[in-house]
């Protein structure tokens, strides 16, 4: 958001606070000052203060050569995740589905033009790109992000496509927005979504949507497989089904959790004091 198209509550200390938490790049684990301040355009006093705050919150450590973030990091994350509660719905689901494929699967959900990962069970094998809780992929070059844009109205989905990409991956396929239409109307009269290479050789997968209890859609689901392994014959003839299965239970499972009531139990209340000199 451009500086003068801010509100009035904008807080520029926390926006310049994650910022910085952004500012580490995959696969470089320690920055230095400099260019920590040159990846969040700040100056370098300001992220020095920045960073100083941060390691007496627990979020940033210093290692040599300059500073690295800790663990402590997931918890801005994960705390989203389950306080949605889906990933306990969907656990048991997505380790039947991984058991009986052998291929690891994911869920997702949009978050602007990028899809950014909140749940996985993987198996060990070898593919082009590395998939943790919290990454984030191009939308439109994945099946986790072809399902979540073609739940959108179309002019929606072309305003969330038009929101520039904070993914650090530049992804094969291209499309211009004929064929991304297009795209995305064959996804929504099928239900599901198949992505062949598009996002990076040999990754190639299948995606369907989870709902909740009103069908709405609130994250997408995949199967994903080596190319060089798995044709797309067998990923949409016999992975694609136990995939549609899945989804369809845990948006069940999602259903009945929203449906059951939710009791908060407050802690009870201590005994009033007795009075001074009062017999126990």
């Amino acid at each position: 958001m451009a500086r003068g198209q801010r509100g009035p509550d904008f807080i520029e200390a926390l926006a310049r606070g994650l910022e910085v938490i952004r500012a580490f790049a995959p696969r470089q684990p320690v920055m230095s000052l400099a260019a920590v301040a040159a990846a969040a355009g700040l100056a370098r006093p300001t992220a020095r203060r920045i960073l100083l705050t941060l390691e007496e919150l627990g979020y940033v450590r210093a290692a040599r050569g300059g500073f690295e973030l800790t663990p402590r990091v997931l918890e801005l994350g994960m705390s989203y995740v389950l306080s949605r509660s889906l990933w306990d719905v969907a656990r048991p689901h997505m380790e039947a589905l991984v058991a009986r494929t052998r291929e690891s699967s994911s869920i997702a959900q949009l978050d602007g033009s990028d899809i950014v990962y909140v749940a996985r069970v993987a198996v060990p094998k070898i593919i082009t790109l590395a998939v943790t809780i919290g990454t984030r992929f191009p939308a439109m070059q994945t099946s986790l992000g072809k399902v979540l844009l073609a739940a959108l109205p179309p002019e929606e989905a072309e305003r969330a496509l038009a929101t520039p990409s904070r993914s650090p991956v530049t992804a094969r396929w291209q499309p211009g927005p004929q064929e991304r239409a297009a795209e995305l109307r064959d996804v929504r009269a099928r239900g599901w979504s198949l992505t062949d290479e598009q996002l990076a050789p040999g990754i190639r997968s299948v995606a369907a949507p989870l709902r909740d209890g009103s069908g709405t859609v609130i994250a997408a689901m995949n199967v994903t497989v080596h190319a060089a392994e798995t044709p797309v014959e067998v990923l949409t003839g016999e992975y694609l089904p136990l995939l549609l299965q899945a989804a369809g239970a845990i948006s069940a499972d999602w259903a009945r959790y929203q449906a059951a009531p939710q009791v908060t139990v407050e802690p009870a209340a201590l005994p009033a004091p007795l009075p001074q000199g009062a017999a126990r």
